[in-house]
């Protein structure tokens, strides 16, 4: 049996255990970010390899234990899932490098039991892009949600109420989905996805069915941060230690609305019966127009960096639910090539305000003036990750926009494409004052322009850099993304 996968998600599961042990000596506690970025360096290295496989071999299938399936647990990387592992891998990477950086100053002495709490989030996240059973996938979102929570808890000030209030959520969230799997577990006495769709099959117009499946949607919008079931992610998000936001706020959502697509396709069959129902499509599509207007005005209406960022998240989940329930090719594929470049467009600009506020110890707009001149090549970075938020070609966000407004036009409808555009420009107004403040207004100190260069450390700066680079080559490269991996990721029918 190949355990090529298993080794992807054991290895941070062990170096999560071998970070906490590093503090009981120090003789060895300055091995904390070799153990961290070396485990993270081989599932991305691992990750890339398996996608390769993947998708010259085909599907693979792995059972835990040598339980064979539906008995016991399934994993399955498909094309989708094998690239949503490379995706959780290299982000993770990535933000493993700010963050041993900031943590050293929002979280002295306390290094060691983040950074396990960290590595079980990101072992978390690869289980569940890869677990082919629906119990399975409960059991791992509690995972990936308790270490966030403790993630979140240890910054200053009002994190510990701002996770506390992610917990309830969180929590009835988790309630939601778990129903839903009961009701298919009562209906099909069977918890393995291809053996529950499998008997669904002949289940047709099931009201328990489709109750099954309501929950579970709901269960995941609210965990993904869907508007209005939002109100838990900004604070949660902004009061975090910046060394948790950076693999938080590119990852959770995303992985999330992987989850709902691989809800929707690999367990309710035909899942078309459900997408293409017009009074549900009409419903969720229009919930999605809320979300991305709502989400960009209350971004519009923020004057700190961190807070602006995170509703901006709220109104991206809406173009990827969106993209999904439009129930056509050219949406879906749209959907989860945003998936992909959201998640690097969000590390791109956290990494950025990690830079900014270790220079200037806060992100209010105020704050941030001169930065042009003080950090010449971080504000370079912002700037290819905000116009790539904005949809400004050749970054990689107007690939995946462009693919979200032709199927909105597919699929009629114009409502959808209107809330892109409005978006698009509502995240320009936002950005270019933020350029207005850092290039035209200079901070004056003792009567003398400040212009000297004051760049954030090499740590936090080089994985910005690379990120910003990997946005364009990204943009560049869409097309081959969607020619080779996404097509064949795309479910039957498709």
């Amino acid at each position: 049996m190949d355990n090529h996968p298993l080794f992807i998600l054991a290895v941070p599961l062990l170096a999560a255990f071998g970070a906490n042990l590093l503090r009981l000596s120090e003789r060895f506690k300055h091995l904390l970010p070799l153990v961290v970025t070396g485990a993270l360096a081989f599932s991305s290295v691992a990750s890339l390899d398996l996608l390769r496989r993947i998708l010259t071999g085909g599907t693979l299938r792995y059972t835990v234990g040598g339980w064979k399936a539906p008995y016991g647990i399934e994993l399955l990387i498909d094309p989708l899932a094998a690239l949503m592992m490379l995706l959780i891998s290299v982000v993770a990477l990535m933000a493993s490098f700010s963050s041993l950086e900031s943590a050293r100053f929002e979280l002295p002495d306390r290094e060691h039991v983040f950074f396990s709490l960290y590595l079980v989030l990101v072992a978390g996240l690869l289980g569940l892009v890869m677990t082919a059973d629906a119990f399975n996938l409960y059991v791992l979102l509690e995972i990936t949600s308790i270490a966030t929570y403790g993630l979140i808890a240890m910054g200053p000030g009002r994190a510990p109420l701002a996770s506390f209030n992610y917990v309830i959520m969180g929590t009835i969230g988790a309630c939601f989905y778990l129903l839903g799997v009961g009701y298919l577990y009562i209906l099909t006495g069977s918890l393995n996805m291809a053996d529950i769709a499998g008997i669904l099959a002949g289940m047709r117009d099931s009201v328990a069915v489709a109750t099954a499946f309501a929950f579970m949607l709901v269960g995941l919008w609210i965990k993904m941060a869907l508007f209005p079931l939002h109100g838990w992610l900004p604070r949660a998000y902004t009061h975090a230690p910046m060394s948790t936001s950076v693999l938080v706020a590119p990852l959770m959502t995303k992985v999330t609305v992987y989850l709902m697509i691989r809800v929707i396709f690999s367990i309710f069959i035909p899942a078309s019966e459900f997408l293409h129902r017009p009074e549900v499509q009409t419903v969720i599509v229009w919930v999605a127009v809320v979300a991305i207007v709502s989400g960009s005005i209350l971004a519009f209406s923020q004057t700190n960096l961190k807070q602006m960022l995170t509703y901006i998240i709220v109104a991206e989940v809406g173009y990827m639910v969106g993209g999904v329930w439009l129930a056509n090719q050219t949406g879906l594929t749209g959907a989860i090539l945003h998936i992909v470049n959201d998640a690097l467009m969000t590390l791109c600009l956290f990494l950025a305000a990690a830079a900014l506020i270790h220079r200037t110890g806060s992100l209010d707009y105020t704050n941030l003036k001169g930065a042009f001149r003080s950090m010449p090549l971080t504000m370079a970075a912002f700037c290819v990750g905000a116009f790539s938020m904005i949809g400004v070609p050749p970054t990689c966000g107007f690939f995946s926009k462009w693919y979200l407004i032709l199927g909105g036009i597919e699929a009629g409808r114009w409502e959808f494409v209107a809330a892109l555009v409005i978006s698009s420009l509502v995240n320009a107004v936002i950005f270019f004052r933020i350029f207005e403040i850092a290039f035209f207004r200079i901070e004056a100190q003792d009567g003398h322009v400040a212009a000297r260069s004051h760049e954030a450390p090499l740590m936090l700066l080089v994985p910005l850099l690379l990120v910003a680079a990997g946005l364009l080559a990204a943009g560049l490269g869409a097309g081959t993304i969607v020619s080779k991996v996404i097509l064949f990721a795309l479910p039957g029918g498709f």
